[in-house]
């Protein structure tokens, strides 16, 4: 191969970078308003996609994150998709996976070579390869998350499918809940919870390689107890009485209670972002039980071995 020889009379500026220098302790933690915010706390109502023509509903913080857009965090986009009865809604990102919950209808996805009928309540995840097409028989809404934004900040384009289409339906999902709930060990857990998974990462137990999904519920007049995580959490709450909230901050006090806490009111419908390395609790001051589904970049995090989840 032949060597590239530079006419001298060429301005190396044209084809090398000119590099920078930064003193370590100004550049080693870049994480504050000026350069490099963090992850804000943000409320999306389920009014975004109450009514109205079909369509995709993305929750963009992607200018306070001075990120390209749309971005709900660094790696993630959560959006709500809107079908109504006979349409059609197509979803191409460039992303690795898309995790969806069927907030209300029912309808057929397709993805590559691969259709299935969804409805109510069901989860299902597709690797974003080929994309997928959603066609609603009845009016429907969807909680969609996928990690296009990972990839367009790696500058890269997905060539593999790394999983099959996976579907988790609504009574199955219901039923190992309730078999979790009702477990004599379930007063001495942290949560009442189960994770969604799928059989090609044994090593994560998550349901992509990128994306964990939680279905969890919360007692009438109980609490979770603070706990962290280096993840970012997308929450969408299923259902939920007034007197449902989260509180949410960076520090514990002598107690293990969260120091002047964020209060984030839970409504049934809505999404909520819980940023990375902070502290949250949730809590159930009403009279029924709550349902909640947070999705979170942890199938990366867990195999990168940075999740650090801890509890209070």
């Amino acid at each position: 191969m032949d060597s590239l020889v530079i006419d001298p009379g060429t301005d190396a500026r044209d084809t090398v970078a000119q590099g920078q220098f930064y003193e370590y302790s100004k550049a080693a933690n870049p994480i504050r308003p000026t350069l490099t915010p963090r992850v804000p706390y943000h409320f999306f109502s389920p009014s975004l996609y109450a009514g109205g023509e079909s369509r995709i509903v993305p929750l963009d913080l992607s200018t306070a994150l001075k990120c390209p857009g749309p971005a709900t965090g660094p790696g993630l986009l959560a959006s709500f998709v809107r079908i109504n009865a006979g349409d059609t809604i197509e979803m191409e990102p460039n992303a690795t996976s898309i995790v969806f919950y069927v907030i209300r209808g029912q309808g057929r996805a397709v993805n590559g070579d691969v259709a299935f009928e969804w409805s109510h309540g069901d989860f299902f995840a597709v690797p974003a390869i080929d994309g997928v097409m959603l066609t609603a028989s009845s009016d429907a809404a969807l909680y969609a998350v996928h990690d296009a934004p990972l990839l367009t900040y790696l500058g890269a384009r997905v060539d593999t499918a790394r999983f099959r289409p996976v579907l988790f339906r609504s009574a199955d999902a219901n039923r190992e809940l309730d078999r979790v709930r009702r477990s004599p060990a379930a007063a001495e857990r942290s949560r009442i919870s189960v994770l969604l998974a799928a059989e090609e990462f044994p090593l994560t137990r998550t349901v992509t390689h990128t994306l964990w999904a939680m279905y969890g519920t919360i007692g009438a007049g109980t609490e979770q107890k603070p706990h962290r995580h280096q993840s970012i959490a997308l929450d969408y709450i299923v259902e939920c009485e007034p007197g449902c909230y989260s509180l949410v901050g960076t520090e514990l006090d002598e107690n293990g209670q969260i120091k002047d806490p964020t209060r984030v009111d839970w409504e049934s419908g809505c999404v909520f972002v819980t940023p990375p390395g902070y502290w949250h609790a949730h809590f159930n001051e009403s009279g029924a039980e709550a349902r909640l589904i947070p999705i979170q970049d942890a199938g990366l995090q867990t195999y990168l071995r940075t999740l650090d989840i801890r509890f209070a």
